[in-house]
């Protein structure tokens, strides 16, 4: 009988792409994961990995039970919900990713109002980037996802659904009394010498931000980096740096003054789920709750 917590790490360095990765996604060590693949190997009496130097990949049989073990884990899912929901309203676990500046605009707003109309309803809700999102959700760490397709190189292929939810601008962030607020669009070349604050190295909006000012032709003086943009803001708001974040991500409670770029630039806010699991109505309910949200940037 074939063991779905196997089946799963399977599934992992299928999308994740080595031992590693997957161990550290499972939270376990590299040689407890190539142990159960190992035992996973034996259970089915088939070869399913080879070695290439020091790395591991997956053989034809190998890939062909990994892409069949996400359907079989999101049908047992499936089988668990209706189980605990027989005869009532949609019920069990859902598992909401969203990016950080998604959380309180979109996510927390949407599980707020499910936890008033379906309370049976659970809903994990994980701050997963965009860079992030998309292998958690072919893994099955999640079952929704908010995130971005815009300006992060992720794979898309058959085995995702897309759903369009907004439009968000990326804007130039300044403290209320810079020469700059209240103007018309900003033209990032005249912020050479100002300092920026950024994302942390190697995030979606590190990574964005670098590369408009680039474009604009200067390498950013970064004076500090936040995960949070909160954090950002507090620091704009001091007058100790400017900034680039999604509209979205600008709290009214902080003083802070907003311009558009002079070239406009700005990311679509999706929502996606797994095309081949099999249909659950929680599923369906959380996302749902997701596109009626009234306040979205459309």
């Amino acid at each position: 009988m074939l063991n779905p917590w196997r089946l799963s790490l399977l599934s992992r360095l299928d999308t994740l792409g080595t031992v590693r990765a997957v161990a550290k996604a499972a939270n376990l060590s590299a040689s407890s994961v190539s142990q159960q693949l190992a035992v996973l190997e034996a259970e089915t009496r088939t070869q399913l990995l080879e070695r290439t130097g020091r790395r591991v990949r997956l053989t034809p049989a190998g890939l062909m039970l990994a892409r069949r073990a996400r359907a079989i884990l999101d049908h047992m899912d499936t089988v668990e919900a209706e189980l605990r929901g027989l005869g009532e309203a949609p019920a069990g676990l859902v598992r909401l990713g969203a990016f950080q500046s998604a959380i309180h605009t979109i996510a927390v707003p949407a599980v707020t109002r499910l936890a008033r109309s379906h309370p049976q309803l659970d809903i994990e809700l994980l701050e997963l980037e965009p860079h992030v999102s998309m292998p958690a959700l072919r893994v099955g760490d999640a079952d929704v996802i908010v995130t971005t397709t815009d300006f992060v190189e992720q794979p898309l292929g058959p085995d995702i659904d897309l759903v369009p939810l907004a439009t968000d601008p990326i804007v130039l962030v300044v403290p209320p009394g810079h020469p700059a607020a209240g103007r018309g669009p900003a033209d990032l070349a005249a912020y050479a010498s100002e300092p920026w604050a950024f994302d942390i190295p190697q995030s979606y909006m590190a990574n964005l931000a670098t590369r408009l000012c680039r474009e604009a032709g200067f390498e950013p003086r970064v004076v500090a980096r936040f995960s949070n943009y909160m954090m950002t803001l507090q620091h704009v708001e001091a007058g100790l740096a400017i900034a680039l974040l999604p509209g979205l991500a600008v709290d009214k409670r902080y003083r802070v003054a907003t311009r558009e770029l002079a070239t406009p630039v700005n990311r679509s806010i999706t929502a996606a789920i797994r095309r081949g699991s099999a249909p659950r109505a929680a599923v369906d309910l959380v996302l749902e709750a997701i596109r009626s949200h009234p306040e979205l940037p459309l």
